[in-house]
């Protein structure tokens, strides 16, 4: 394979999976450039890794809020982690508003109840596949703490 197209696709596989460069490259040599296989090796290795660091303590997080568009209906969500890094990056703080998002709309009462959901956006995905993958992302375990929806 030329070494521009590898890279390019090393670039659209991290972009897309999170996953580090060697072992985006790894994957893509190991397929022998088939995309769409080293897509899923990448993912299903990530999940492996994912479900190891579920024991591992989360001390700091995120509280996203959501105050809906009328002012009749706001959410909070606690979003925890294990790094202030991980805590203050953009995609994980933008993961915890979707998930506001996903309060508002489908009134989950409790943070287990919430992971047994769809996701509104991709349904065949429920919200502990989401948590899973984000965890997979950055490398550290990401746990749903307290929600709480308001509604007048």
């Amino acid at each position: 394979m030329k070494k521009n197209k590898l890279l390019n696709l090393v670039k659209k596989l991290r972009e897309e999976t999170g996953a580090g460069v060697i072992a985006c490259k790894k994957t893509l040599e190991e397929t022998r450039g088939n995309y769409q296989k080293a897509l899923i090796l990448v993912k299903k290795k990530g999940l492996v890794k994912a479900e190891e660091k579920t024991s591992r303590a989360t001390k700091e997080g995120y509280v996203a809020t959501y105050t809906h568009a009328t002012g009749r209906i706001g959410v909070v969500v606690e979003l925890l982690c294990e790094t202030d890094f991980v805590a203050r990056n953009l995609d994980f703080q933008k993961f915890g508003k979707e998930l506001c998002l996903q309060v508002a709309a489908l009134k989950a009462k409790t943070a287990a109840g919430l992971l047994k959901q769809e996701y509104i956006r991709e349904p065949e995905k429920k919200i502990s596949q989401l948590v899973k993958e984000m965890i997979a992302k950055f490398g550290e375990n990401i746990k749903i703490g307290k929600i709480a929806r308001v509604e007048i």
